[in-house]
């Protein structure tokens, strides 16, 4: 089995949602213009997608929307199913470049499911805050949960979904809030302070599925060493009693402290020690398979480009070290493209990720979510929530 897998093609970038829009596909593009130039993708075929079948939206997204979808470029912007707002505007070929999305997703578990790869990314992917009926979030198909659905129709009974957006992973949650075959995790920004305003420690799942939903609000302004003490609280001991078979990671990088549209304040180290805990915990609780996706982030040039080729790189096994300097040869196509940009010289932030562990005398408002979500979650898992062994 090869060890890792790529899907790209630059017809990625027709999810273009235009003008202004921050979800700006030229972050895509910029990201895998420095892998390459920093050999992160020397010598490794790219898989190229195609587009997602009706049958395989479906698994999601209901008839009614898909067929609004395809309509909503010759009817007009109607605000029907979440389209034609602020953040989903109607674009032309919105459906092909949607299913498109999907597609690239679908490529990524397929080749995961078959054997081609252990691990694949898909940078392009992430899309999580659609809902089977509406559009949401600058998502207008969520591949994140299609993929899923796939992978517990061939072969996978157990699949655990880390979701480190700084937005809940609301459409994820929903589509699978009473499946307990999905364990679906979301760190994400307290939604008192950030849309979609979901994401409470007391959402846990239900019908049977009590424990499938995890959730841990974090106060705006949390930085890396905080965040990974979260994580590390809550993650492992759960996916060490859950036993994954695959997992399933969208890696959205507007927590960020640069973000202009949320208010977490990680860095690009931070971004990078999670990618490698990723990798770990695939590798120690799910059979080394693990299937990366994209997500939000729209400081398109500082962050995006480092952040996410440092996923492509941890997920080949081609770590890049942080005091890499950008190559010149992207600095200057970023000085014709944005003149007067302000752009960092490496692939780092100098930020500190090292962080204290649960339990070990730190009391603030992080130790507060994090408590509140083992006493949500861990019971139903047989785990004691106050011990910091479990």
């Amino acid at each position: 089995m090869s060890a890792s897998a790529v899907v790209w093609d630059s017809a990625l970038l027709g999810y273009d949602l235009g003008g202004e829009h921050p979800f700006n596909p030229v972050r895509l593009e910029l990201t895998i213009r420095l892998a390459t130039e920093l050999g992160v993708l020397r010598d490794v075929p790219l898989l190229v997608p195609e587009p997602a079948s009706g049958e395989e939206l479906y698994r999601i997204h209901t008839t009614e929307y898909v067929e609004a979808v395809k309509r909503a470029p010759m009817t007009g912007a109607e605000l029907a199913h979440g389209l034609g707002t602020e953040d989903n505007p109607v674009f032309d070929k919105m459906h092909e470049s949607s299913a498109l999305v999907v597609g690239s997703t679908l490529l990524a578990a397929r080749t995961i499911a078959e054997g081609g790869a252990s691990r694949a990314v898909n940078i392009a992917g992430g899309l999580h805050h659609a809902m089977p009926g509406h559009a949401a979030g600058f998502c207008v198909y969520n591949d994140c949960a299609v993929a899923i659905s796939w992978l517990l129709d061939n072969g996978f009974d157990r699949v655990a979904y880390l979701d480190t957006d700084v937005h809940h992973g609301d459409g994820v949650q929903a589509a699978f809030y009473d499946d307990p075959r999905v364990l679906a995790v979301s760190l994400h920004q307290h939604p008192l302070t950030l849309w979609p305003g979901t994401g409470y420690s007391g959402e846990v799942g239900t019908g049977g599925a009590e424990g499938s939903a995890v959730n841990i609000p974090l106060p705006p302004h949390t930085r890396d060493p905080a965040w990974l003490r979260a994580f590390h609280a809550v993650v492992p001991s759960l996916l060490a009693e859950f036993q994954p078979q695959i997992l399933v990671t969208q890696c959205g990088v507007d927590s960020h402290e640069e973000d202009p549209l949320a208010d977490l304040s990680l860095s690009v180290d931070g971004h990078r020690t999670i990618y490698r805990t990723m990798r770990e915990f695939a590798d120690k609780y799910a059979q080394g398979r693990w299937l990366a996706v994209g997500g939000g982030g729209y400081q398109l040039i500082r962050v995006v480009p480092r952040s996410w080729t440092h996923l492509i790189a941890t997920v080949l096994n081609r770590d890049v070290a942080p005091e890499t300097p950008l190559p010149p040869g992207w600095v200057e196509a970023i000085g014709r493209a944005a003149p007067g940009a302000r752009l960092p010289a490496a692939m780092t932030d100098e930020a500190d990720t090292a962080f204290r562990p649960w339990g070990d005398g730190v009391d603030d408002a992080v130790d507060i979510a994090i408590r509140d979500t083992r006493r949500a979650i861990f019971p139903l898992h047989g785990l004691d929530p106050d011990d910091p062994r479990d």
